[in-house]
Parts: C-alpha cells; sequence; structure tokens
C-alpha cells in the first residue's frame, strides 16, 4: 500500500490520459497497467523493432519506460494545476532484458515542493518468471501552473508555423 496520498481526486484518469497523449508511448506500444499515489506501472510486449542486434530489449527502450514510470508516479501525486518534467535519471542495465514483456514499476520515495525522487525497476517476463534487468534513481521537476496538456498544444502549434 502506498504511503502517500494524492492531492487530485482525479488523479488516476489524469495519468492515463497524460501518458495515452504521448505519441511516443503509443508508437513502443506502451501501457499503463497500474496507478495509485506514488506508483506506476508500464508494461511492454516484445516486438523485434524494439531489440538490439542480440534480441534483447534494447537499453534506450528500457530506460525510456523506466522515465515514464517514474515520471507518472511523481505525476500521480501532484495538484490538477500542475505538471512534471525529468531533471535527470540514472540507470542501471543489470541483466539483459529478453523476455515476453517488459514491466517498468515506478514508486515515490520523496515527494517534495519543487522535487520528487522515483525509483524505477524494470523486469523481463516470461509468463508468471521476471527477472529485474535494470533500476533506476529519478529527480521530476513539479512545473507549477503549468497543464499537463499545454506542452502538447505548443508542439503542435509550432509544427504548424514551419
Amino acid at each position: 500500500m502506498s504511503k502517500f496520498v494524492a492531492q487530485n481526486p482525479g488523479f488516476e484518469t489524469r495519468v492515463r490520459q497524460s501518458f495515452n497523449r504521448q505519441a511516443f508511448m503509443t508508437f513502443l506500444g506502451a501501457e499503463i497497467v497500474r496507478v495509485g499515489p506514488g506508483i506506476v506501472d508500464v508494461e511492454l510486449l516484445h516486438r523485434d523493432e524494439l531489440c538490439q542486434q542480440h534480441g534483447f530489449f534494447h537499453g534506450g527502450v528500457v530506460a525510456t519506460i523506466a522515465d515514464n514510470a517514474g515520471g507518472y508516479a511523481g505525476f500521480s501525486l501532484l495538484k490538477a494545476e500542475d505538471s512534471i518534467l525529468t531533471v535527470e535519471f540514472k540507470i542501471n542495465l543489470i541483466s539483459p532484458a529478453n523476455g515476453e514483456k517488459l514491466i517498468s514499476r515506478g514508486r515515490v520515495i520523496k515527494s517534495g515542493r519543487t522535487f520528487s525522487v522515483c525509483e524505477m525497476n524494470v523486469f523481463s517476463c516470461t509468463g508468471a518468471n521476471e527477472v529485474i534487468c535494470a533500476t533506476a534513481l529519478g529527480t521530476f521537476l513539479t512545473m507549477k501552473n503549468t497543464k499537463d496538456d499545454l506542452i502538447s498544444k505548443r508542439a503542435l502549434e509550432t509544427s504548424d508555423d514551419s
């Protein structure tokens, strides 16, 4: 059970809607499979296009879903008028990511006024067997009074001007 309390009663819907607006996550085929206060799990099914030359999930793919799980775990605790942005994260790739799917579990360690610190663990899964393949620690900036969908609209407006 989470030790955190969400500041927004609609946090789960907000997290899922924000995640679904990410074209890159859609492109990869990633999905949120669990949301709780300070908790987000992201799942990604194996596809050859997501792999490196040895057939393992590419490290960039592993890092991407770790970053998203941590960021959205932090986002789940924010006020409805705030958004979040990754400041930094460090990842250790500790075993080959070679399964039917990956699951990244993001958990908030500390939620502060300006920054959230989250741990993210990524598991290679085959059937019911899970093997940890990466562990990460991330810092995420709370962007006060910045609606989450505003960033997407700005990106669209910029691309229309070119």
